[in-house]
Formats: structure tokens, C-alpha cells, sequence
């Protein structure tokens, strides 16, 4: 990788590896499968960190990258309501309502390179390059400058895998991650070898195998555990060459920084919300088979979104709205009560119910849910209205979990890390 030169002081560069868990850079590390990260570990300091509530990449990347809580930036999952409805959106880098990381550089005249920065599409201008990340449709949308569009087609760079084959189809998904890690490389190089400030570059195969294929992970018997192992050197290697090339441009690995948005692990048992809400009479639909929340009941007390939010039927926020502001806190404290009972053959399955006044603050709280339920790991909280029963499974294999997320950093930045405030650490290097 060509390095640029000549050396810059109070330079920063930041590698993500979606959904990488603490645990796991530990294990991979000390069995000798990421030896780069081995070297890491032992001439820097590996924090463990809690990710976003709720635990997922649209809404922790974005606490990330404007070091703010979704009342503040706005973006509180992958979905949300259209407003003053029941109806079902997707946000995008539109919607985010606070500057990010790189915004902040711009006004002091520094310039960004991103790749692969996931809650980003479709791409807004930065002073640099900006490459998003999933959810990211069309690559002429997700590139800034539209310049670098021919130079990105002509590497065979994807934004990410096919998901809906790769899921079905574990020979697709390892040709799928080998090739966007081939062409997210190429754009690495060529990127790096301009002149910038801050550096970005973001991994999100690691998430994709996770889901996927986490059984391959802890089995060793498994048909795909030594690919799994694989895949893992590959990424360590291009963390490798990152580290070392910054090292040489930089002087130290002081402004180095490598993090995830969020842990991983097994799924015991998917856990489906509004099924409870609905055998605890908090929810009911008028068609026995609803095509979504338009289809509740004027009864209705609560709701869920996936993955793992409730929304209590508030009059004046939801058109067929049942409970009055006066209720809020005690139907709060009702659910929440309840809910944390649950069991599965005996199981503890909600670790806690997060409160919305706990989460969120900011001039955009109020557009938030009103419960954040965290599962024990391996009980993975959704939000469908079309199952029946409270428990079930997919073939999803991994799920996202909140407080063992990692980041690596040169020096020690204490004992309670969440990922909102990174983006703080990441600017006193220009101070």
C-alpha cells in the first residue's frame, strides 16, 4: 500500500469491524489466527464497550460517527414511523440531524477519507472521499464525489454481499465476502495514497458471516469452521497492513483506532414482542392475519418495532391513539414489570428494560420508543405482527448483543466505554 508522504503529525485513522465482539478479538488473537491484532493487544490497550440501545448498526454507527444518542441525531433504528402513523419508513443519511465526525474536521480544514461507512447512503458532501456503507442501493448514490464513481466500478467494488442469496447459500456467501473484501482493499490503496486527515475504513463481512454462519465460530467440527477461521485471517491481514502503514506515515500508533459497533453471538431463541403484548392484552389487530401496526385495534396499549423497541398507542402521537399522557409512566413501569418475568424453559430471557428518559436526550427524544427490552444473550427481540407464538426461530444463526463491542486504541480510555463517545476521542487528536 503506497504510503503518503511526508509525515503528518495529529493524523487519525479509524478501522471498524462490524459486529466483532470483544471476546473474539481476545480468542482469535491468542490462538494465533489474528496475529496482527495479537502484536495490537499487546502494545495498546483492548476496551470493552457498549453499543447504541437498541443493539444494532444503524443506530450505533451513527452514535459513532456524531458522538450523540438518537435524540439528538435522529435515527433510531433501520425503521421508523412515518409521522402520525402507523406506517413503516426507512430512514437514511438524510434524516441524521447531527454533524458528523468529519463535518466537524471540514470547518477546521481537514480533510476526511471514509470507506465503507455504514448509515451513510445516500452520500452527502464531505471535504474528501465518502464511500457508504450498507444500506447503501446504488453505487453512484453512495460515492462523493461523484469523480471517484469510474475508478470505484473499475475495481468491482460492491457496497456489500447479496444477503437474501449469501443467506441461503453458504458456497454464494463465502465468494460473496471474498469478493467484497477484494475490491474494498483495492479501494483502500488507492485511497490512502491521497492526501487526507482522517482515514476510515470499515469491514462489514465480519457482521454478514456472523449472521449467517455463527455456528461455524465455537464448532470446530463444524463443515465451515476452518473458512470461518479463514475469513478472519484475511481481515487481520488488511488490519495489519493499515496499522503498519500508519505507523510509518504517522510516527506511532498514537490517532490509530479500531473498533466494533456492536457484539455478537448464538441464538437460543427468537423473541417476537408483539406476540406477548398481544397474549398480555396490551395489543390487539381487527384482521386475524394483519399486514401491519395500520391493522391494530383502537384498544390497543403497546406495540412493538422491531428489533427490540415498544411504543405505548399514545393519543396525539398515533392516529387511533388509547392511552392518555397521564398513563404513560405507570403503563410503563406495568410492561416493564411484566416482561422482565419471561422465561424460556426456565431461562432468564430479558436481561433489562431500558426506559426512554434513560436512552434519549435531545430535541428529537420525543420521536423515540417509549421501551428499549434487552434480551439475555442468545434471545433476540423482533417486532413481527405476523407470528402467533412468543418464541420461534429462523435461519438466522447470530444476533446482535450490546455490551461487548471492542475498541482498540493506543492508550488506555477507561473502564466504561460506550460507542457515543468515540467521536470525542477521535477529535482531541486536533485539539
Amino acid at each position: 500500500m503506497t504510503i503518503f508522504k511526508p509525515r503528518k503529525k495529529n493524523r487519525v485513522c479509524v478501522v471498524g469491524l462490524d459486529g466483532v465482539p470483544y471476546g473474539m478479538v481476545i480468542d482469535l488473537a491468542g490462538r494465533g489466527i489474528m496475529p496482527a491484532m495479537a502484536g495490537m493487544l499487546a502494545s495498546g490497550r483492548l476496551h470493552r464497550m457498549k453499543a447504541s440501545l437498541p443493539e444494532i448498526s444503524a443506530v450505533s454507527w451513527t452514535d459513532f460517527m456524531t458522538g450523540r444518542n438518537a435524540g439528538t441525531h435522529a435515527i433510531f433504528g433501520f425503521t421508523d414511523f412515518k409521522p402520525g402513523s402507523y406506517e413503516i419508513r426507512f430512514p437514511n443519511f438524510l434524516d441524521m440531524k447531527a454533524p458528523t465526525i468529519w463535518q466537524t474536521l471540514a470547518d477546521k480544514g481537514k480533510r476526511s477519507v471514509i470507506i465503507n461507512q455504514p448509515s451513510t447512503y445516500p452520500a452527502r458532501p464531505v471535504n474528501g472521499v465518502l464511500v457508504s456503507g450498507f444500506v447503501a442501493v446504488e453505487l453512484a448514490k453512495a460515492v462523493y464525489p461523484l469523480s471517484r464513481l469510474a475508478a470505484l466500478e473499475k475495481m468491482g467494488y460492491r457496497t456489500d454481499i447479496d444477503t437474501l442469496k449469501s443467506r441461503h447459500d453458504p458456497d454464494f456467501l463465502w465468494r460473496e465476502l471474498t469478493k467484497t473484501l477484494a475490491g474494498h482493499e483495492k479501494a483502500l490503496d488507492a485511497f490512502w495514497a491521497e492526501p487526507w486527515d482522517y482515514f476510515e475504513f470499515v469491514v462489514t463481512g465480519t457482521d454478514r458471516l456472523h449472521h449467517f454462519l455463527w455456528d461455524a465460530y465455537p464448532d470446530s467440527a463444524h463443515p465451515f469452521h476452518e473458512r470461518f477461521l479463514a475469513y478472519y485471517r484475511e481481515v487481520d491481514r488488511v488490519v495489519g497492513k493499515i496499522a503498519a502503514s500508519f505507523r510509518e506515515s504517522a510516527g506511532s500508533e498514537k490517532g490509530l483506532y479500531i473498533l466494533s459497533d456492536h457484539g455478537f453471538t448464538g441464538i437460543v431463541q427468537e423473541v417476537y414482542l408483539n406476540a406477548w403484548l398481544e397474549r398480555n392484552g396490551y395489543l390487539s389487530f381487527e384482521a386475524p392475519e394483519p399486514r401491519g401496526l395500520e391493522d391494530i385495534q383502537p384498544s390497543s396499549r403497546a406495540f412493538a418495532l422491531d428489533p427490540n423497541r415498544i411504543y405505548l398507542n399514545l393519543k396525539g402521537r398515533f392516529p387511533k391513539g388509547a392511552v392518555d399522557a397521564s398513563e404513560r409512566q405507570g403503563l410503563k413501569e406495568e410492561i416493564a414489570r411484566k416482561i422482565e418475568t419471561l422465561e424460556y424453559e426456565g431461562r432468564r430471557v430479558v436481561r433489562r428494560v431500558f426506559f426512554s428518559e434513560a436512552v434519549y436526550s435531545g430535541p428529537h427524544a420525543a420521536g423515540g420508543p417509549d421501551l428499549i427490552v434487552l434480551g439475555e444473550p442468545g434471545f433476540d427481540m423482533k417486532g413481527s405482527v405476523k407470528k402467533k407464538e412468543v418464541f420461534g426461530r429462523t435461519d438466522l444463526q447470530g444476533m446482535h448483543t450490546w455490551d461487548d463491542a471492542f475498541f482498540w486504541a493506543a492508550d488506555d480510555r477507561g473502564p466504561d466505554l460506550a460507542i457515543q463517545n468515540i467521536a470525542g476521542i477521535i477529535l482531541e487528536n486536533y485539539a
